[in-house]
């Protein structure tokens, strides 16, 4: 891995910086467009590590690109935000800024964003497991009796959390509460969509030797068309989603995983969790990259490129 990673873009004076986020930095193209760089950033338990993932931004992207494809070709109606990864050639870039911003940049339509996140669960783990044990119920929904860890669900929840803004936590909330928050007509379609957008991806996924476990959608709306829900941000990568090998799946117990989990449980062995200003040393950084180039691979059918 002969990369340096990419942990913060710098634009000034070529574009106007909109937001920064946990991973994202997102510049204004024009009153109707955005520019969406995926740094190498790299978060856990609400936290962003001091260094990066190397390409782990291009990975995302890439990864993102090829769900928008397949998901708009499984369900007609669907409308995204994606309209390209290049990037555009009026952009006054100079060629180390190209460079840079290659592979890990989205063109995406400016639109209003819904202050929710759209957690979608087949199985039970994670924060879910945790209210499982205790009370019986997950987001304060009642559940099956005797459901085991990792087990998979009867059927898919939709299970909603509030957004939290940088450096800030998610909450988990009820549907009720999404109602209250956006709007009953809104959060029905965004109910509904979410499940449908789970079911056609972990069918997919399953195909490729992944479980989905879970995952987060975000969504939006134009203001001249409030009543069409819009799919943005990005979509079932590791960072929004709990990926599984199904060929070691077992219930009862924590799985294996593609995503952040191997990050976060050398955080909780250290007794790192929550720290702010976080080195990881060589060998996560490594096994983390790692992690991500396999989940691509096995969902796109792709060779990675390191450049």
């Amino acid at each position: 891995m002969a990369v340096d990673a990419v942990v913060s873009t710098n634009l000034e004076g070529k574009l106007h910086l909109v937001a920064r986020g946990k991973v994202r930095d997102v510049y204004e193209l024009d009153s109707e467009s955005l520019l969406f760089v995926a740094t190498d950033r790299i978060s856990a338990y609400d936290v962003i590590m001091k260094n990066g993932i190397p390409q782990k931004g291009a990975l995302l992207t890439a990864l993102s690109s090829h769900w928008f494809t397949y998901l708009s070709s499984q369900i007609p109606s669907l409308r995204t935000h994606f309209l390209s990864s290049s990037l555009p050639p009026s952009i006054q870039l100079d060629e180390a800024e190209r460079a840079q911003l290659a592979r890990r940049s989205m063109r995406v339509r400016r639109l209003q964003i819904y202050p929710i996140e759209a957690i979608v669960r087949g199985y039970i783990t994670g924060s879910a497991w945790a209210e499982y044990r205790k009370t019986g119920t997950v987001h304060g929904a009642p559940m099956p009796e005797g459901l085991r860890e990792s087990e998979e669900l009867p059927e898919p929840v939709f299970t909603p959390s509030t957004k939290a803004e940088v450096g800030g936590k998610d909450e988990n909330i009820s549907k009720e509460r999404a109602a209250e928050i956006i709007g009953a007509d809104a959060a029905k379609k965004i109910e509904q969509l979410s499940l449908d957008l789970y079911k056609k991806a972990a069918a997919y996924a399953r195909s490729t030797g992944i479980i989905i476990a879970d995952t987060k959608f975000e969504f939006g709306y134009d203001a001249a068309d409030p009543s069409t829900v819009i799919l943005v941000d990005e979509v079932l990568t590791p960072d929004s989603s709990r990926f599984w090998p199904a060929d070691a799946y077992a219930v009862g117990k924590t799985q294996d995983s593609f995503d952040k989990q191997f990050l976060r449980d050398w955080l909780t062995r250290e007794g790192l969790k929550g720290k702010e200003g976080v080195a990881m040393p060589p060998e996560i950084v490594q096994r983390t990259h790692e992690k991500y180039v396999e989940a691509y691979e096995r969902l796109t059918g792709s060779k990675w490129q390191t450049t």
